[in-house]
């Protein structure tokens, strides 16, 4: 674990150059606006280590599968997040001296990222070889108010010397991703063009053939003033740029200002990519940076007026919870119901593909409070509009009749994770979806989803658990084998529970929503048992069969729902009984000493109970909370966050804020020593589920929110809103007790400690704590 970053309530800052660190520094201070992002790498030469990264929103390329051994039902490709055209270049020459910060000598490095105003800002001072000195000042941003733009304004003055400065402000084309998995570039060159000040390049990938077009324009200010430029044009494969060479009197500074836009052919005609990107081009700079800037404070304000989260009187805490939702609120706007959530957001490659169950499981809860309807609406149809490809998936794997398994890495539908124990087996992710769809229609009301879009998806994932599992002669039960659950560190077992309880949930709910669909859309379930081919009674009956017959393991003397069948046969040592120098395992240990060992990645059973805890009395989800949380590692992201919600339910409180502050500071505190990759956006998503569901203890049941929250001993209050069926809440849990303020012109019956309480619009109330073991 790291502890550079500086604490603070709205910023995230890095003082001193520390090049060990750059590459999750990289990470951590990215930038993106929805439609673009990039990695926070120097606009500058940066010679030493670093993971150059610019992505632009649902561009890919499938690189080939590269395995060992082929087995059959084998993706043919892994899809790849590109890494784009670097945009944010301006290479810098000090009396023909490059600057470089891996040759200067750096002092008074100081990085901040503003999340309040959502910019990034660096400073130091640079010594150079040659003994001259100079300060660099930078800012920039992707705009979410232009969001295929971005702008830097980068400032730089002698200190020691005066001289010639060589500005060379570029487009780089010629990048390569860092996980290809045969070292190939992805991208050629289309057209390129250099005009005095402004500059276009556009490239297309290989294969999957998308253009995108980067354009730029820069500015060169001294004494406030825009200076008459000569620049010089620079072109070579892949690459333009404009070089530039002004005079710089000691202690003046040189200002550039480079604007920037990155549009992709999936939004524009091949044909009119670069008279667009023209247009934006001039558009922003004729705004100016101050204005864009301007504008984007603004934007990043009403943002947070949604999704703001305050604790008092813990600033880690603070700082934790914020950080994951600005890295949200830059990775997904729900604007374009073709994009999705990668691992990764704008922060990484590593991973591939841009949607995982992730996003179903842990972010959905996060927009259905914070965004309107139609965004979570529009990660449903994504999946539905995918239902084909997830047909054919299953088809790969021998399933028949409309059975559908949902890929556990795609960008277009298709699977695209080639490793097999999770290709194969990993198959509730199908649950993931149905469960998404449920929890949307629980929170909106919007029972029409189910008629329009949700009842095709669910026949199709109850279809494949009733052809997945299979009845057992021995038990006279039905069981599922071969199987691989949250918990990745246990592969190929039998009757995990999880993964078992969930298709029995979803068989559940799919019978229910034949029902709703059935009873108040009769004509569009007609048109669905058509299209579907949907035995209704031949089915229904064969999933109440597996209902009424299915195996669960289960150890009645310890009174645990057991992972999967064996557990209990592992050595029974604990994770306190680990070495520190083992830790993370995946790092540290082979792959057969960790299918060994009884050391869990992530929430597997307890992952089961956060979702179905309705089922569960307390004593039993203590029961095995208490079993598997101290043989769970959380080497995985989506983990802290659903320990965090089951201890605050259990009213363990010194658990659940370990375990927020672990899912929180994450990627700020590199507990996993992976962050360089990327930082894990989807699991940022359940940091804000720790606070509201955890500490808050919002739940929504029976048409209704509840919420039954406990103040944490090191906060002084703390306080979320939730929009929820039109209505917009301020719920601010302090000593004095629960104040609930309706902000809405409506009317809102809540429950809080089990009291019902009716808040008149723009009205508030106060609940005391009735705090529950």
């Amino acid at each position: 674990m790291k502890n550079y970053i500086k604490v603070d309530e709205w910023n995230i800052i890095e003082e001193g150059f520390d090049p060990h660190l750059n590459k999750i520094s990289e990470s951590i201070f990215s930038l993106g606006n929805g439609r673009m992002g990039q990695r926070a790498n120097f606009e500058e030469t940066y010679s030493g280590e670093s993971l150059l990264g610019n992505y632009v929103a649902g561009v890919y390329y499938p690189d080939k599968t590269r395995v060992g051994w082929w087995k059959n039902g084998y993706p043919e490709y892994f899809a790849k997040v590109l890494n784009a055209a670097n945009w944010i270049g301006i290479d810098v020459k000090v009396d023909g001296e490059t600057l470089d910060l891996h040759t200067a000598k750096v002092s008074d490095f100081r990085r901040v990222l503003n999340m309040h105003e959502g910019y990034l800002q660096r400073s130091f001072t640079a010594e150079l070889p040659s003994g001259k000195q100079v300060k660099v000042n930078s800012q920039r941003f992707c705009s979410i108010v232009d969001d295929e733009a971005g702008a830097i304004c980068y400032r730089i003055t002698p200190l020691n010397f005066s001289g010639d400065l060589t500005l060379t402000p570029y487009i780089d084309g010629d990048v390569k991703n860092q996980d290809a998995n045969y070292d190939e570039k992805f991208w050629e060159e289309v057209t390129k063009e250099v005009n005095e000040s402004t500059a276009f390049l556009t490239m297309r990938t290989k294969k999957t053939a998308f253009e995108v077009c980067t354009g730029m324009q820069f500015i060169i200010y001294q004494n406030g003033k825009a200076l008459e430029l000569n620049p010089e044009s620079i072109q070579r494969e892949k690459y333009v740029a404009s070089l530039v060479t002004v005079s710089a009197n000691q202690n003046e500074e040189t200002t550039i200002c480079k604007f920037a836009a990155n549009l992709s052919s999936e939004n524009y005609p091949k044909d009119k990519l670069l008279q667009h990107c023209r247009e934006v081009i001039q558009k922003i700079t004729q705004k100016g940076f101050e204005q864009m800037l301007q504008e984007q404070v603004q934007a990043w304000t009403s943002k947070w007026e949604e999704s703001d989260i305050v604790i008092e009187g813990d600033v880690t805490a603070q700082q934790g919870i914020r950080f994951n939702i600005f890295q949200l609120n830059q990775t997904y706007t729900g604007e374009d119901a073709r994009l999705n959530i990668g691992p990764k957001g704008f922060t990484g490659e590593k991973y591939g593909g841009t949607t995982y169950w992730d996003t179903e499981a842990y972010c959905v809860p996060f927009f259905l409070a914070t965004a309107d309807p139609q965004v979570t609406r529009n990660l449903l149809i994504y999946r539905y509009k995918h239902l084909q490809k997830a047909i054919e998936n299953a088809e790969k794997l021998g399933f028949t009749h409309g059975a559908a398994l949902y890929p556990m890495v795609t960008i277009n539908g298709e699977e695209c994770h080639n490793e097999w124990e999770i290709t194969f087996e990993e198959i509730h992710r199908n649950a993931a979806i149905a469960f998404a769809i449920y929890n949307y229609v629980r929170y909106t009301g919007d029972a029409a989803y189910l008629s329009e879009y949700g009842l095709e998806v669910l026949l199709g994932i109850a279809r494949f658990w009733s052809q997945r599992v299979n009845w057992s002669e021995a038990r006279q039960q039905y069981v599922m084998l071969g199987v691989t659950g949250p918990n990745e560190y246990e592969n190929n077992v039998n009757n995990n529970w999880y993964t078992s309880t969930m298709a029995m949930w979803c068989l559940e709910y799919a019978l229910e929503a034949i029902g709703i669909v059935k009873t108040g859309a009769s004509e569009k379930y007609a048109d669905i048992v058509r299209r579907t081919n949907f035995r209704e009674q031949e089915e229904m009956a064969k999933w109440q069969h597996i209902l009424d017959n299915m195996y669960l393991p289960v150890d009645e003397e310890k009174g645990v729902f057991l992972q999967q069948d064996g557990y209990l046969d592992k050595e029974n040592i604990l994770v306190k009984d680990l070495r520190p120098a083992d830790r993370p395992l995946n790092q540290k240990w082979s792959w057969d000493r960790i299918l060994r060992s009884p050391f869990i990645k992530q929430a597997d059973v307890l992952q089961g109970l956060y979702f179905l805890e309705d089922r569960f009395d307390l004593e039993t989800i203590r029961r095995n909370f208490d079993f598997y949380e101290p043989r769970t590692v959380h080497e995985s992201s989506l983990s802290p966050c659903v320990h965090a919600i089951l201890a605050a339910k259990l009213g363990d409180e010194e658990r659940a804020y370990q375990f927020y502050l672990r899912t929180s500071r994450l990627d700020l505190d590199d507990y996993n020593n992976d962050t360089e990759d990327g930082c894990h956006t989807t699991s940022m998503a359940g940091t804000w589920m720790s606070v509201v569901e955890g500490f808050g203890g919002m739940r929504v049941r029976e048409n209704q929110l509840r919420f039954n929250p406990f103040l944490p001993a090191k906060w002084q209050s703390f306080s979320f809103k939730i929009g929820f069926r039109g209505v917009l809440l301020n719920i601010k849990v302090s000593k004095e007790g629960v104040q609930i303020l309706n902000q809405s012109d409506k009317d809102i019956s809540v429950v809080v400690y089990d009291k019902l309480y009716e808040i008149k619009a723009k009205a508030q109330i106060l609940a005391e704590h009735e705090y529950a073991a």
